[in-house]
């Protein structure tokens, strides 16, 4: 076994994370959903998430045969959707083509929705002890600093590079626990400011911490300005009831439940009288609201709307629903619609008790 995993398995026996709920009870489902919620996502915001998601969904079949709805229910909030699109996708490919096994060969894993070369080797190497290396964001940190690679890791050439330390480095054996322990490093000890580069196990072969500039590395990506997008949501309630409808399957919140979307404010009433065949008892804006995704934020003005009777045409639309707000269906929404509706919900309480 080579110096540099030696000295991070060592550094793993006593101090790495071995209580967490996917290092227990070990199957390649478990590792393939941690890995997955843990891409963009850090451990303690994952943990409830997973624990709720295999407790629904306990292996491949139980996610493979679940409505998609029910899928991204248990995922609204933990955002990047297209993680549990793929999910559900690569369960129906594992039932179907699999017989319900999950897959233990490299190409195979590889093949799946949403599973790249790091998360397929990530997966076999903690759940079946293969020998493949690993370069998810904390890994690479890691290793851009001991190695002093300069450039943004995004970049081919760089990205490149990094894969040969990983591969030069990973053991053959103890595969399984050298993954962990490079992610956890990364995690908890070489972090992205203020590494503590004392208790590193790497400190004295690293060639950023011997020039002192470790937080040159790894290089960051030239920053754009994020554009800013404004939208108007719709929030039409009728009794206890709030119209949402399905986002189309691709862009963002890609087959969640939404608001309906205007250009504007004023759009409001004659939407309503031209989708619903009546004219609001009554219209109400509130305060706008900001939401940031990867590459732009997005200004969203909610307008309150009130309905004194419902369309039935409209109830029964296969993208639109009249979502119950004391007694919720298992429909996936994002974060801020899952605020207004509780909003809305707290509203109609008060009203209630005056």
């Amino acid at each position: 076994m080579n110096e540099f995993a030696q000295k991070v398995l060592a550094w793993f026996d006593v101090n790495g994370r071995h209580d967490l709920p996917w290092q227990q009870d070990i199957t390649p489902y478990r590792v393939w959903l941690s890995e997955i919620m843990l891409q963009q996502t850090q451990v303690t915001t994952v943990v409830p998430y997973f624990t709720r998601f295999v407790a629904s969904f306990p292996d491949v079949a139980a996610l493979a045969d679940a409505d998609a709805d029910d899928v991204l229910h248990h995922w609204s909030g933990l955002g990047y959707y297209a993680r549990a699109r793929n999910l559900h996708k690569a369960a129906a490919i594992v039932r179907d083509e699999y017989d319900g096994n999950f897959p233990i060969e490299f190409d195979d894993v590889l093949a799946l929705p949403g599973i790249g070369r790091s998360t397929a080797g990530a997966i076999l190497a903690i759940s079946s002890n293969q020998r493949h290396a690993i370069l998810d964001g904390n890994v690479k940190r890691v290793l851009a600093r001991y190695h002093a690679v300069e450039g943004w890791p995004g970049s081919t050439a760089v990205a490149a590079e990094l894969w040969q330390h990983a591969e030069a480095h990973t053991p053959a054996e103890r595969v399984a626990a050298y993954t962990q322990a490079m992610m956890d490093l990364g995690a908890t000890v070489c972090t992205p400011s203020r590494p503590l580069c004392g208790a590193c196990p790497l400190e004295s072969g690293c060639a950023a911490h011997a020039a002192g500039e470790e937080s040159a590395y790894p290089g960051k990506r030239v920053k754009k300005k994020i554009p800013r997008r404004k939208t108007t949501m719709v929030l039409m309630q009728c009794e206890d009831a709030v119209y949402l409808e399905r986002r189309p399957a691709a862009g963002i919140w890609g087959g969640l439940w939404s608001f309906p979307e205007l250009a504007s404010a004023g759009d409001v009433r004659a939407w309503c009288e031209t989708t619903f065949n009546v004219a609001p008892d009554g219209v109400e804006t509130w305060d706008s609201i900001q939401h940031t995704f990867t590459h732009f934020h997005l200004e969203i003005e909610p307008i309150a709307v009130r309905l004194a009777t419902r369309s039935r045409t409209v109830a029964e639309s296969p993208d639109g629903v009249w979502y119950e707000l004391n007694e919720p269906q298992k429909i996936g929404v994002a974060a801020p619609v899952s605020g207004l509706l509780q909003k809305l919900k707290e509203q109609n309480r008060h009203v209630t008790n005056r």
